[in-house]
């Protein structure tokens, strides 16, 4: 029998040369998920998530199809209710959608670190959440463009089995895209999640859905997610920022006016004047299309942004930025103005949740020196503030269906560093040129 070496010799070189790649292979892609219809009673609590309202406060959001009251019943032990807090509710229509009634009930003062029992509207099941740590260590974990695949299913298994404090998505929560459905679907598959911890979330492109003389842009996201806006000064659901142990965290947004005339950027510079370093030594900020990226995808969208606010960010000595919007995995080392600079942040995006777009495979080449790991796979990160100068950094590659840790670093906090000493008078001068 002849054998024929072409294709066995074509195949033993492709072996060889995923071996020297390093030998992974990424698992294929997987479909978006269903959902079968709820039958669950209509004033049945559903898609309940939380989210941080001020210094020892929480937000409890729920959906459900009736009027029941925006009540939110709470206490330390289990069925044992000794508290209680009144809140709000809306809805809103979307072409030939309605939504159902979305309630928003803030709850506290709450003890830190502390688990509560709680029951949304008077009746059905009791869920439980934990408070944030009053002090370091406090983790968080951080994965955007979560969507909803089979992947997004795996990273949110692969978040749940990890210790964490408070989750951080950088945008692009639903890829509901105007199916209004698929709100409803993605805050039924997040809620094991997003109602024991709170879920810090900032918008993407999305989340816009915006259709010119029909509907506004962000009606859907701005009714169901409520952050804590008000709380921080801000006018918009769009930006706001929040404390947690010694952490000072920023969320912005790449979708709403920047540029050094707009509210955004008037916001921004309040916000970080008012900063405690020595109260809030580390200083971490949240947007959705990344400022620092060697991936082929979404080349320069944001070089306006950066223009216009790298330079506040870099006066006020930000330690790390998360972006997402990328479907794909990078790390800078620290960096400002497009090089490398030991006073600059650290630029992670981690737009690798799941989302059904797949992932931006393709890398520009030489990879920049700033960039200090890249790699096209789903995931999710996790970060630990040890204490007010050490932090770690991980991100955890889905491989099939099992995390692993693929990249890892310990963080030295500006606040120790000494690159703070001159930035009061920076931010000062940024304030006096736009005013």
């Amino acid at each position: 029998m002849e054998v024929k070496w072409g294709p066995v010799l074509l195949l033993l070189l492709l072996v060889e040369v995923a071996g020297a790649a390093g030998g992974y292979v990424r698992p294929l892609p997987r479909k978006a998920l269903s959902f079968p219809s709820s039958l669950k009673p209509s004033s049945h609590p559903q898609q309940v998530h939380i989210s941080l309202a001020g210094d020892k406060h929480i937000r409890v959001t729920w959906v459900t199809n009736d009027n029941s009251p925006s009540i939110v019943e709470y206490g330390t032990s289990p069925s044992k209710y000794i508290y209680s807090s009144s809140g709000e509710s809306t809805s809103y229509r979307y072409l030939l959608y309605s939504s159902g009634k979305i309630h928003h009930a803030v709850i506290g003062p709450l003890d830190y670190d502390t688990a509560y029992f709680y029951r949304c509207g008077g009746e059905g099941p009791e869920f439980h959440l934990k408070t944030p740590p009053s002090k370091f260590p406090i983790t968080f974990s951080v994965a955007g463009d979560l969507g909803q695949t089979g992947w997004t299913r795996s990273t949110l298994g692969h978040i749940d089995q990890c210790t964490y404090d408070i989750h951080l998505l950088p945008g692009d929560l639903s890829y509901a895209d105007y199916v209004q459905r698929r709100w409803d679907t993605f805050g039924e598959l997040v809620e094991p999640l997003a109602s024991t911890r709170p879920w810090m979330v900032t918008q993407g492109n999305h989340e816009k859905e915006g259709l010119l003389l029909f509907e506004d842009s962000f009606k859907s996201y701005n009714s169901r997610w409520k952050m804590p806006y008000q709380e921080s000064g801000s006018k918009s659901n769009l930006y706001y920022s929040f404390e947690a142990a010694g952490a000072h965290v920023i969320m912005l947004g790449s979708y709403t006016d920047y540029d050094e005339n707009s509210d955004q950027y008037a916001w921004l510079q309040i916000d970080l004047s008012k900063v405690d370093r020595e109260r809030t030594p580390w200083l971490i900020v949240l947007f959705h299309a990344p400022w620092y990226n060697s991936n082929k995808a979404h080349q320069g969208e944001c070089d306006d942004m950066k223009a216009a606010m790298e330079p506040l960010l870099f006066a006020a000595g930000v330690d790390v930025v998360f972006a997402g919007h990328v479907h794909a995995y990078e790390r800078s080392e620290r960096v400002y103005n497009g090089d490398s600079d030991p006073c600059g942040a650290i630029h992670i995006t981690i737009g690798d949740g799941g989302n059904r777009e797949g992932l931006a495979r393709e890398y520009f080449k030489p990879q920049p020196k700033w960039s200090i790991f890249r790699e096209a796979s789903f995931g999710h990160g996790e970060f630990t503030i040890i204490n007010s100068t050490h932090s770690f950094w991980s991100w955890h590659r889905n491989d099939d269906d099992e995390p692993v840790m693929s990249d890892s670093v310990w963080i030295t906090s500006l606040f120790s560093s000494g690159c703070l000493k001159k930035r009061p008078h920076l931010l000062r001068n940024h304030t006096a040129r736009s005013t």
